[in-house]
C-alpha cells in the first residue's frame, strides 16, 4: 500500500527533512532518503486493494440549503461546509469515503446529514450526536437514528450534558449501554482536555466492555511540554488496556504545536501504534476546519509525512488510512 496518491512538493519535502526533538542526524538522513524515494514513487503509492477513508469530518447546509435544513440558533457556520464542497475536496485528495460526524451547527436535527447518507450510501457513514437530556428521550432518539436512518456511530460531547452532570450519570450510562447493544461505537469529544474526562471514560469502558470507543483527535492531547500535557499523554496511552478503545489521529492542526506538516506529532503517532496497534488507529481530517489550516489534500499528505518520520510500515499505514475504519463498519466501502 502506498501512503499518498499525490506527489509531494519540494517545499513540503524540505520541511519534511527537518529533524525534530531527539532524532539523531543518522536517523534524519535515513528518513530524508526515504522521503525522496517516497516522493518519486507516486504510481506505487496506492494499491489496487486499498481504500482511503476519512474517520472524522463534518458537513452542514449551504446558505441556500439552510432554508430546508436550518442551523441551530447561534451556531450559524462561518465556513463553507456543504457536501458538494466536501466531495470536490475528497476527489482532489483521492479519499474514497468518510465518517460524517453530526455538527453542532445543526445540533440534534440530523435531517441534513441523513439526506446525504441516503444520497451517498456507499461513500458515507453517519455518526450522530447523543442527546443527554435528563428525561432520557435521547436514548430513543439514538435508537431511531441507528435503526431507521443508518447511523453507525454516536458522539458524546460532555459539554452538552446538563450543568454539573457527568457522562457517567444515569442517562449517560443508558446511552453508552444502548450504543453497545446497537453495536455502534461511541466517540468522545474531550475538547478541553482528556484529563477532565478520563475518569468517566474509564468507568464507562469498565462497566460496559462491549461498547466500542473512539477518541476524537487523540483525546485532544497536544505534544507534551508541561506536566499537565505529559499527564494527559500518559492517560491516553494507558487507555490502550481497554481493547474496545480506538484512537482517531485526526485534526492534526488542533494537537500540533507547529505548522504543516505537523512533524512534531511523529512521536505521538509512533506511541499510539506501539500501545494500541495500527489496527486501532485511524486518520481523520476534521473537514471543513482543516481547509483553512493546511488544506484537505495536504491533511492527507501530512499524515504520510508523519508516518515516514515515525518509520511506520506500509502495512501499518494501510490500517491507519482506511482498514481500521473499514473493520469497525463491515460491509461499508467494499471493493467492487
Amino acid at each position: 500500500l502506498a501512503f499518498s496518491s499525490h506527489p509531494l512538493t519540494s517545499s513540503v519535502l524540505f520541511r519534511g527533512s527537518k529533524s525534530i526533538g531527539t532524532i539523531t542526524k543518522i536517523a534524519s538522513t535515513i528518513r530524508t532518503v526515504k522521503m525522496a524515494a517516497f516522493a518519486g514513487s507516486d504510481s506505487e503509492t496506492t494499491s489496487s486493494t486499498s481504500r482511503v477513508i476519512d474517520s472524522h469530518l463534518h458537513i452542514w447546509a449551504s446558505p441556500q440549503e439552510a432554508e430546508t435544513y436550518p442551523y441551530f440558533p447561534g451556531q450559524e457556520p462561518t465556513l463553507t461546509g456543504d457536501v458538494n464542497f466536501l466531495l470536490k475536496n475528497m476527489e482532489e485528495a483521492r479519499v474514497d469515503g468518510a465518517l460524517i460526524v453530526q455538527p453542532i451547527n445543526h445540533k440534534f436535527d440530523h435531517s441534513l446529514v441523513t439526506s446525504v447518507l441516503k444520497r451517498y450510501p456507499s461513500k458515507f457513514v453517519g455518526c450522530c450526536l447523543a442527546n443527554p437530556a435528563e428525561d432520557g428521550s435521547g436514548i430513543t432518539h439514538l435508537e431511531n437514528l441507528v435503526l431507521e436512518s443508518n447511523y453507525r456511530a454516536v458522539r458524546f460531547n460532555p459539554y452538552l450534558w446538563p450543568s454539573g452532570q457527568k457522562m457517567t450519570n444515569a442517562v449517560g450510562k443508558a446511552l453508552f449501554s444502548k450504543a453497545g447493544e446497537l453495536c455502534v461505537p461511541v466517540g468522545f469529544m474531550c475538547m478541553k482536555g482528556l484529563d477532565l474526562h478520563i475518569a468517566e471514560i474509564e468507568e464507562l469502558c469498565t462497566e460496559f466492555p462491549k461498547t466500542t470507543v473512539l477518541l476524537d483527535h487523540a483525546g485532544f492531547c497536544k505534544v507534551p511540554e508541561s506536566g499537565e500535557a505529559k499527564l494527559a499523554y500518559s492517560q491516553l496511552m494507558k487507555l490502550s488496556r481497554f481493547p474496545q478503545v480506538y484512537v482517531k489521529f485526526s485534526a492534526l492542526f488542533r494537537i500540533s504545536r507547529t505548522g504543516f506538516p505537523y512533524q512534531d506529532l511523529s512521536p505521538l503517532l509512533s506511541q499510539l501504534v506501539s500501545h494500541f496497534g495500527a489496527n486501532r488507529v485511524m486518520w481523520g481530517s476534521d473537514f471543513p476546519f482543516v481547509v483553512l489550516e493546511c488544506g484537505y489534500k495536504e491533511a492527507k499528505e501530512a499524515v504520510t509525512i508523519i508516518a515516514k518520520e515515525a518509520s511506520l510500515s506500509s502495512s501499518e499505514m494501510d490500517w491507519i488510512l482506511g482498514k481500521t475504519l473499514m473493520q469497525l463498519f463491515p460491509g461499508q466501502w467494499v471493493l467492487p
